[in-house]
């Protein structure tokens, strides 16, 4: 006679078995088999390439990170680590986007492609800090931090620097010009800050930066006016002079010549 106990420490192995039959079986679900193990460099890349165009960018980052951990000294793999890095500038991550450019700077140097690198860098910081809202709608640029803004315009200026007849340096220097506009509006922003609460050498100061650093941009005849104003309030009448007397030779036509002339 078997003893209770006994044919209950039965039953217990037999469904620790069963389970343990089952958990393993689980391991094997066709979900959880990797179908790219046996890929060549070649079929992962056409396939990241496709994930890529069609706007699956997960997948297609996916993808491109298995060619270059199992290929990483193949010709594809370079080109992989530039199609990353633009994956992850579509994706959203501009972190993960210039990690990978920058390794693409250090392994490949002088890479055929790599005046695409500066413009896919110039591309990331273009966009960086942007969200939804400021992607869609309507928005200010020259309200934003500059920071992002001065180092794409510094990407696409050693693009076109190194490599003026590559075929992104025409819109690299469109792009530059836009952010040259946009840093300019940023500092008339500041200027305007400074005069409100009467810090009127300050205001000056980033008046003159525009004038330096930004000339024949569509600040500068309010950088001029800026610079009237607050060395006027400053009695610096020398100065100021000088300032609106720039304005009247190169804006004669400005609306606010009239105005400041009258004093």
């Amino acid at each position: 006679m078997i003893h209770p106990a006994a044919a209950m420490s039965k039953t217990r192995l037999v469904w620790v078995a069963a389970l343990a039959l089952l958990l393993a079986g689980c391991g094997l679900l066709p979900d959880q088999i990797d179908v790219t193990r046996d890929w060549s460099a070649q079929r992962l890349y056409s396939e990241a390439k496709a994930n890529l165009n069609e706007g699956d960018y997960q997948t297609a980052i996916d993808y491109y990170e298995k060619l270059e951990s199992r290929y990483p000294f193949g010709p594809l793999a370079q080109q992989a680590q530039l199609d990353i890095a633009y994956a992850y500038y579509k994706f959203d991550e501009p972190e993960s986007a210039m990690a990978a450019v920058d390794r693409f700077f250090r392994l490949y140097p002088q890479h055929p492609n790599v005046d695409y690198a500066y413009y896919l860098r110039g591309l990331v910081n273009f966009n960086r800090g942007k969200g939804l809202v400021e992607r869609y709608l309507p928005t200010d640029d020259s309200q934003r931090d500059p920071g992002a803004a001065l180092q794409s315009f510094n990407d696409f200026a050693e693009l076109t620097r190194r490599f003026p007849d590559s075929k992104y340096a025409a819109d690299a220097a469109r792009r530059m010009q836009f952010l040259k506009n946009n840093l300019a509006r940023y500092e008339l922003h500041v200027a305007d800050y400074y005069m409100r609460r009467g810090a009127y050498v300050a205001a000056a100061n980033r008046g003159k930066y525009v004038i330096e650093n930004y000339p024949k941009t569509p600040a500068t005849p309010d950088a001029l006016i800026v610079m009237v104003r607050a060395y006027r309030q400053l009695d610096l009448d020398g100065l100021a002079g000088d300032a609106l007397r720039v304005l009247e030779l190169n804006y004669p036509d400005h609306p606010e010549l009239a105005t400041l002339a009258a004093r």
